[in-house]
This record gives C-alpha cells, sequence and structure tokens, in this order.
C-alpha cells in the first residue's frame, strides 16, 4: 500500500463519518481512528466532573445533595448531529427523568436529523443518573446524552 492510497483511505474515513477504520490484508496492518472534537476539547476524555459541569451549565438535570460527583461511567452518547428530543410528542412526558429505572435497549429520547426520526435506546441496564442535555438541544455527534448508574 502505497502513501496515496492511505490518503484515500483516511479521506473516505473523514467524508463518510467513519470513526474507526482497521485494515488487514496479510502484508499491511492499518488502523485509523477519529477522535470527536468539540469546542477545543475532546469530548471522549471528558472527567465525570466536566460532564456535569457542562451540563450544569446548560441547566440540565444532574444529580444534587450530597456527593455531586457521578457515581458511574456508563455514558450514553449522541450517535449524530441532531436535535434531541425528551419526549414522543410535544404534549407527552419524557421517556425517563433522574431517577428512572432503565433496561438495555429502552428508549431515552430521540434524536431528528435530516427529517428523521431516530431512537436512543439504553446501552445499560440501571438508574437514570443524570440527563445532560435539556429537550430541543441540538446536539453533536459523541456527545454525552445520559449517565446511568
Amino acid at each position: 500500500m502505497d502513501v496515496q492510497e492511505m490518503i484515500s483511505l483516511i479521506k473516505a474515513v473523514s467524508d463518510y463519518g467513519m470513526t474507526e477504520f482497521k485494515l488487514d490484508n496479510g502484508t499491511v496492518k492499518l488502523s485509523l481512528k477519529k477522535e470527536c472534537i468539540r469546542s477545543g476539547a475532546v469530548t471522549a476524555v471528558q472527567t465525570p466532573a466536566a460532564v456535569m459541569a457542562e451540563a450544569s451549565a446548560a441547566g440540565s438535570q444532574v444529580p444534587e445533595g450530597p456527593g455531586e460527583a457521578f457515581s458511574s461511567d456508563q455514558v450514553v452518547v449522541s450517535p449524530l448531529v441532531g436535535t434531541f428530543y425528551s419526549s414522543p410528542s410535544p404534549e407527552a412526558e419524557s421517556f425517563v427523568k433522574v431517577g428512572d429505572r432503565v433496561k438495555k435497549g429502552q428508549v431515552l429520547g430521540i434524536i431528528e436529523a435530516m427529517k428523521l426520526m431516530n431512537e436512543i435506546e439504553s446501552d445499560y441496564d440501571g438508574v437514570v443518573e443524570a440527563v445532560l442535555v435539556k429537550n430541543e438541544d441540538v446536539v453533536e455527534y459523541g456527545q454525552p446524552l445520559f449517565r446511568i448508574r
């Protein structure tokens, strides 16, 4: 594999929005990984305290009371860029609130992208510890949405 072929692969990974690509053809091993960058910081390495501070500043629900730190690192992140909706319709209740018990695969919210509604499901069984976005917020790819403990 020459340099031009590698550059073409890098461009394809970027153009198609892929975050990771691996190639192993027996003679060449190539691994490309793209980190999601937002506001000059890599969201994938934000500490729980940083996520909580960002959520508080945005007016989102965060844990209250003693020991305000998160007790879990189980975070559900946005799989795409779009508008977040916390309920199936404007007059309906939110899918989940802080303190609700959730199961893996349960719908937590919806992200609208290009007129398509994409259900956001929990990756974990547990309790919603924090809702890190507000209804109708525009969210980025990889942005933390929920913290589950």
